[in-house]
């Protein structure tokens, strides 16, 4: 018998997150696998109860939600061994996007948790960030981003009306009113990027923000990571360049450059603009600069 705990977001997907946490529930019992639900009333809670749980004995985690539900399994699982499932029922679902995860199917989703669970997981990259001033850290899976995105993210987290994306379309225009190109220092393993800029985007996967291919050549398991800048872009200019990035056109305009390093240092640069923004990763809020970010290659187990 395989001992499985279950995590599930009740508010992922618009609401559609318990009714595909009580199926995958359903599902893997009736496959004669132990099922522990680990969920709570909050992130945090749930969190410690997921680690808490791991430490007594699973076999696998399995976390049933959105992005934000995958970065609680990376960081309760990252670099133990213990594999992760993803029961993709958010509105973005990027991470299971780009590992070719089932988005939207939870028969899908556990036929790929079981599948794993009998042949062995995938290893993949996981991505360590924290101050580097300190060895404490937090893993992420997907993009980390502290530029204009991040700021918008910020600010519709704030918003409670409208719902949806046209809580994302208020935020944007909320922000592009007072937007300067922020000042940057990014150290690379091989050089230095100094400028105003309009976003700074350290990718481990191609997408992020619900289907925008931000680092199209982005790979979860070369042990690189894909750093996306963006010069000082006017406010016509980010609104020209946006339409373009789900489909990953924006790596083509001569403002933007894309470089690959092991390990990357953001820092604020004030003379060259305002600080930028705090960033997020997998859509989850990390904190301000500086930032350290490193990746750590083949640190998680994908279920898939």
């Amino acid at each position: 018998m395989i001992h499985v705990g279950l995590v599930i977001n009740p508010t992922a997907g618009r609401g559609r997150g318990t009714q595909a946490g009580r199926r995958a529930h359903e599902i893997l019992r009736s496959r004669g696998h132990k099922v522990e639900d680990l969920s709570a009333s909050t992130l945090a809670r749930a969190t410690d109860r997921a680690r808490a749980a791991a430490v007594q004995g699973l076999d696998a985690l399995v976390v049933v939600g959105g992005d934000g539900m995958v970065h609680l399994g990376a960081n309760v699982v990252a670099g133990t061994g213990l594999p992760l499932g993803i029961v993709a029922a958010g509105t973005g679902n990027d991470v299971a996007r780009s590992l070719d995860l089932p988005r939207g199917d939870v028969e899908a989703s556990v036929e790929a948790i079981e599948h794993g669970l009998l042949d062995g997981p995938r290893r993949v990259d996981a991505v360590r960030v924290g101050s580097p001033e300190h060895a404490a850290h937090e893993w992420y899976l997907g993009v980390l981003s502290c530029g204009f995105d991040a700021a918008i993210n910020a600010r519709a987290n704030e918003m409670t009306w409208p719902k949806g994306s046209a809580r994302y379309v208020r935020a944007l225009g909320a922000e592009l009113g007072r937007f300067r190109p922020y000042g940057y220092r990014v150290t690379l393993d091989d050089r230095v990027w100094e400028s105003a800029g309009t976003l700074v985007a350290v990718a481990n996967t191609p997408w992020f923000g619900g289907g925008f291919k931000i680092a199209p050549d982005a790979a979860v398991d070369d042990g690189l990571l894909d750093v996306v800048v963006a010069g000082p872009f006017t406010r016509t200019g980010v609104l020209k360049i946006f339409p373009g990035i789900p489909q990953g056109k924006h790596v083509t305009h001569p403002a933007v450059d894309v470089y690959r390093s092991r390990s990357v240092l953001i820092e604020p640069l004030t003379e060259l603009g305002p600080t930028p923004p705090v960033a997020f990763a997998d859509g989850e809020r990390i904190g301000p600069l500086p930032l350290r970010v490193t990746v750590d290659p083949g640190a998680l187990s994908i279920l898939c």
